[in-house]
């Protein structure tokens, strides 16, 4: 007997599987609730994606042709937001773990609950409306809306979706007075993310202030976050207010928290339980109201297990953790992240750039960026200023960027084998060549006495497409 429940949003979804019955049976499940499309097969599934507005796909794995995992990663290529349920008729573990690690939301196994069916459905339009909110969020006075053409966030820039996600979290936690752990490589934009909490919480129009702790030194630092009163050391020749004062009704915001030394974590740690501090040379504590937001680039768990950091501070401050990851497990962001630092550069220095060659971008895309967005910001500035023409090409790249390994094998011990180091400058070469004529392929063969396939294999093999 079929159990009425009502979901809170009528969504679309489609059904790819090859049994019409199941097919029958998920939409008498569901349309009453849902629009439903439905394919037989992986090839018209993503026909179906490529010209609907789909919320999620319901994916049998065993089908004729390709099998539904071998389909989610086009899907999730297609859109990231889209969430796939992969279902089966066999229990099995690691199809279970490898569709989770693949982007899966969930895993079924045949024949469904209703129930079951309708909550998971549920969950799921949930959290696609979530998304939607962020992806729709209004301007705001900071200009700090999302731009979906760009994937833009309060200065943040990326569709991947673990980007994704930190923009929900941001959504989710600004208003509260929740405290804020970011972690992340140096140059990930941690800063960004604080910035961005401060902007959608209730105290946007306070202040917002940094405090880079690594770099105030530690004679300084108690003063400099606490304050201090006339005479309370030698040169306080007057009262000075603390950053956390000065961050009343805001937020403070402690880069690099791991630097801090140890006593002075005691201090921090009573300001946080008390929401009170005291100047130095003070005779009474001082009553705060402030949002705080640490960041760290190194691992505190380990820090608090070599006694570097304390244990009872690292909780307090770890209340909702946020992580950024580097620019290397994000790789599809970048050419979003180089059409951003493009247009902004040359507008800042009055250049007229008006692209990036494929040969360029492709470079930039491959390498590791192990000074995450802020290198690829100075490579970019130093590209668009240098560039000789309308188009920032692969000869405006740096070397070290365009031929990493290369690069590294001339000042490293154990080289790079004569063989990559071919294929590298083989692959820059062929590049540089088709850059110079406009990407006409048969014109390059003819300079680099080649063949015109010989050309188009090799691009094939590097994974290089042709301009449009």
């Amino acid at each position: 007997m079929r159990t009425e429940r009502a979901l809170d949003r009528r969504g679309s979804v489609l059904v790819v599987d090859d049994e019409e019955g199941v097919r029958d049976s998920i939409r008498l499940i569901l349309e009453d609730n849902c629009d439903i499309l439905e394919a037989r097969d992986g090839a018209r599934a993503i026909e179906i994606l490529q010209s609907h507005d789909v919320d999620i796909v319901m994916l049998d794995q065993r089908m004729p042709g390709e099998s539904g995992m071998t389909i989610l990663p086009r899907i999730r290529a297609l859109d990231p937001t889209i969430v796939v349920i992969l279902a089966t008729a066999v229990r099995d573990v690691r199809t279970a773990v490898e569709a989770m690690r693949l982007g899966a939301y969930d895993y079924r196994v045949k024949p469904f609950e209703v129930d079951d069916i309708l909550l998971l459905v549920q969950r799921a339009l949930e959290k696609r409306a979530l998304e939607r909110q962020v992806l729709r969020l209004g301007s705001t006075p900071d200009g700090g809306d999302f731009e979906a053409r760009a994937g833009t966030f309060h200065d943040m820039v990326g569709r991947h979706p673990a980007m994704a996600r930190i923009y929900q979290l941001i959504v989710q936690i600004a208003e509260t007075p929740t405290t804020v752990l970011i972690t992340g490589e140096s140059g990930t934009g941690k800063e960004l993310v604080a910035r961005a909490i401060h902007q959608r919480s209730a105290g946007a129009g306070r202040p917002f202030v940094a405090v880079n702790v690594a770099a105030i030194p530690d004679s300084l630092m108690e003063s400099e976050l606490f304050g201090h009163e006339k005479g309370a050391f030698t040169g306080a020749h007057a009262r000075k207010l603390g950053k956390f004062e000065l961050a009343h009704g805001g937020t403070i915001f402690l880069d690099e928290i791991g630097s801090l030394r140890l006593e002075l974590q005691a201090k921090l740690l009573r300001a946080l339980q008390e929401r009170e501090i005291e100047r130095l040379g003070g005779l009474r504590p001082q009553p705060i109201d402030v949002r705080v937001v640490a960041a760290t680039n190194v691992n505190l768990r380990q820090a608090v297990r070599d006694r570097a950091f304390r244990e009872d501070l690292y909780y307090r401050l770890n209340v909702v953790p946020v992580h950024v990851p580097p620019l290397r497990e994000r790789r599809e962001d970048i050419p979003f992240l180089v059409e951003h630092f493009v247009r902004r550069v040359a507008r800042e220095c009055r250049r007229r750039i008006d692209g990036v060659s494929a040969g360029a971008l492709e470079v930039l895309t491959r390498y590791d960026w192990p000074g995450n967005v802020r290198e690829l910001e100075n490579v970019i500035h130093r590209a668009v200023v240098l560039a000789g023409g309308p188009v920032v090409m692969l000869r405006d790249v740096p070397p070290e960027v365009a031929m990493p390994e290369t690069a590294s094998a001339l000042t490293e011990e154990t080289g790079l084998p004569l063989r990559e180091a071919c294929d590298q400058f083989e692959r820059q070469y062929v590049l540089r060549v088709l850059e110079r004529v406009q990407w006409n392929v048969s014109r390059a063969a003819r300079l680099l006495g080649v063949h015109r396939n010989t050309v188009l294999t090799k691009l094939s093999v590097w994974g290089i497409h042709r301009p449009a």
